[in-house]
């Protein structure tokens, strides 16, 4: 069971429940034993909705890695491939069903696309002479997973590339309809803000949809009272500078995946005492990380500076607990101290595993390279040198660290300058092919058509006039026990939250000059609700929204939003949905062409 889904102010295992309820009806329609042949990049979200007991409990039997050639033996009946609909998946498909077929064993075969049904997948595996071996095929619509109590993600990693460099809205239907599905469950939600083109798009299909489906009004008293839709690239700082929340650095070291990090397994090796650590693990060592761990919520949005403080303050409250057994003299002291142990073990067990976690990032964020990265991405951000070639950049090509942290800099150097002189673009690209290798030029032209590198165009620079009119910068940003959004990346108030912000109170009326100064339009729309549903609010009852960020959000902004709910005088709960949960170096990561031929 989810608990921790439903702890929020929306209680998100409604959703979850739903999903769980498809599938089973799924797997019933196909009587008998089963194996499920994965492809693999579902497995991790399709993990978040439903364990392998739940399709234990439906005749499956085996599971395997969807690969050419032929599949692993197995004594079942039915053969279900669950893939995205990619068509050099159904080649790889065509090619099991054939190598089973020669093996004349009678079995069912099953296909269910996830998200969608797709005719140009149907038309290759019709090409390739299979279509006829599939019995069922079907649709599984998994466009919104919960990830944690106020956490929502569609997982789709290439929807900032598919919208802003191939032109491709597929990812945008696909959040219309997830947002379709949220209103069915949670009620229509009101009124609806938007800025960016995507938006304007989402909110369009939105509306056209409500339309087809007029007859059908669902009578759910509405949970959420705004749904504001943003574009990544009305803000394409946020990504590129360093997380610097305690979630945010482990997503920027090691990479959390749904939910789960793979981290060195040297730091975890529980030592006995006077033997010798010659057998060290060498698997990584893979930990969840959500709300239900309570130490975990408690910290994963701090400053990571303020991350050291707050897990010597919990060592200390679970040694005093594990002290009391002294105290306990009577039976009933000692059964309520027994009853107690196992929350106390769970407890003392996660202090451990996030000390370690802590000491790993503290030796990377002590390290002087940290240190002179951030210097620089700071010094950006505030407007310092932005025009000029950075000699730090200079070194760094020179030294030829990771590509990526390269493309990162530039970029920020570029957003926060409006673009970059023709001299200093090209010196950049020049150094850059002739270092990494001309085959990035692919890439560059890539970050260029996404707006992320560009050359200067007017010699009117907005930047430092949305940083000063929104408090971009803050001076002296409070770490330990903040008091605005901009401890999470130690100065610096995303822009994306910032505009969140403003919308709650005092509106965006307030900022229409900087809105204008930021790409693709803004718009404000209603829906009806049905008679008698609207919300009586009660005196002090906060509103709710629901941000969605289409192309991707960071945990740095996640935390912001958690921040702004959490304010006493904000008067508002977010809720945050995202095609994707990205860091700077998987963004730029899904831009690059080749990626795989370039190390991390």
């Amino acid at each position: 069971m989810a608990a921790h889904l439903s702890y929020g102010r929306v209680n998100l295992n409604i959703l979850r429940e739903a999903a769980r309820k498809e599938l089973r009806e799924f797997l019933d329609k196909c009587a008998g034993s089963k194996a499920i042949v994965w492809d693999e990049y579902l497995t991790g979200p399709f993990g978040l909705i439903a364990q392998y007991s739940l399709l234990k409990e439906h005749e499956v039997e085996k599971m395997f890695t969807l690969k050419g050639s032929k599949l692993p033996p197995a004594d079942v009946k039915n053969i279900i491939f669950f893939v995205r609909p990619r068509l050099e998946l159904m080649d790889i498909i065509a090619e099991n069903v054939f190598s089973e077929d020669k093996s004349h064993a009678s079995r069912d075969f099953h296909i269910l696309f996830v998200p969608r049904r797709s005719m140009l997948c149907e038309q290759r595996l019709k090409e390739q002479g299979v279509l006829g071996s599939f019995i069922n095929i079907d649709e599984y619509i998994l466009d919104l997973i919960p990830y944690d109590g106020d956490l929502l993600s569609m997982e789709y990693e290439s929807a900032f590339r598919e919208c802003y460099l191939e032109n491709d809205q597929t990812s945008l239907y696909h959040t219309a309809k997830g947002l379709m599905t949220l209103q069915a469950l949670y009620g229509t939600i009101p009124q609806i803000y938007g800025k960016g083109e995507c938006a304007r798009h989402v909110a369009n299909m939105m509306l056209r949809m409500k339309r087809e489906f007029a007859g059908s009004q669902n009578q759910i008293l509405p949970v959420f009272d705004t749904l504001l839709l943003l574009d990544r690239n009305v803000d394409l700082l946020t990504p590129l500078a360093t997380q610097l929340t305690y979630e945010g650095l482990i997503d920027e070291i090691y990479g959390i995946t749904n939910g789960y990090v793979k981290l060195p397994p040297e730091k975890f090796a529980q030592k006995k005492q006077g033997e010798a650590s010659k057998d060290l693990p060498t698997e990584p060592k893979k930990l969840q990380l959500n709300s239900a761990e309570e130490l975990y919520a408690e910290i994963r949005d701090k400053n990571f500076n303020a991350v050291g403080a707050a897990l010597s303050k919990k060592a200390k409250i679970i040694s005093a607990a594990f002290e009391e057994r002294h105290n306990a003299k009577t039976v009933g002291e000692i059964k309520q101290f027994v009853s107690q142990l196992p929350h106390m073990q769970a407890a003392r067990s996660s202090l451990a595993n996030h000390t370690s976690i802590a000491e790993l990032i503290k030796d990377i964020t002590t390290s002087e390279a940290f240190f002179d990265n951030l210097t620089v991405e700071q010094e950006f951000m505030t407007g310092v040198d932005t025009d000029k070639v950075n000699t730090y950049i200079e070194d760094c090509i020179a030294q030829k660290d990771p590509l990526i942290k390269i493309l990162r800099l530039v970029c920020m150097q570029s957003v926060c300058n409006n673009g970059l002189k023709q001299k200093v673009l090209d010196y950049y690209k020049r150094e850059i092919l002739q270092t990494y290798g001309y085959e990035h030029i692919l890439t560059l032209n890539n970050l260029e058509k996404a707006g992320l590198l560009k050359l200067q165009t007017s010699s009117r620079n907005n930047y430092p006039t949305i940083r000063k009119t929104l408090k971009l910068w803050m001076e002296d940003a409070n770490e330990q026990n903040p008091n605005d959004i901009s401890y999470v990346y130690s100065g610096y108030a995303p822009l994306s939250i910032r505009l969140t912000q403003v919308l709650a109170r005092p509106g965006w009326r307030s900022i229409e000059e900087v809105l204008k100064m930021l790409p693709g339009p803004h718009f404000e729309e209603r829906q009806q609700l049905p008679a008698g549903l609207h919300k009586k609010r009660q005196q002090g009852e906060n509103r709710t929204t629901l941000v969605f960020f289409l192309g991707g959000v960071t945990y740095a902004e996640i935390a912001a939003l958690r921040f702004l709910s959490q304010m006493e005088d904000s008067g508002m709960e977010y809720i945050i949905a995202t095609t994707k949960l990205i860091n700077g170096t998987t963004w730029i990561k899904s831009l690059m062409d080749r990626p795989e031929s370039q190390a991390p």
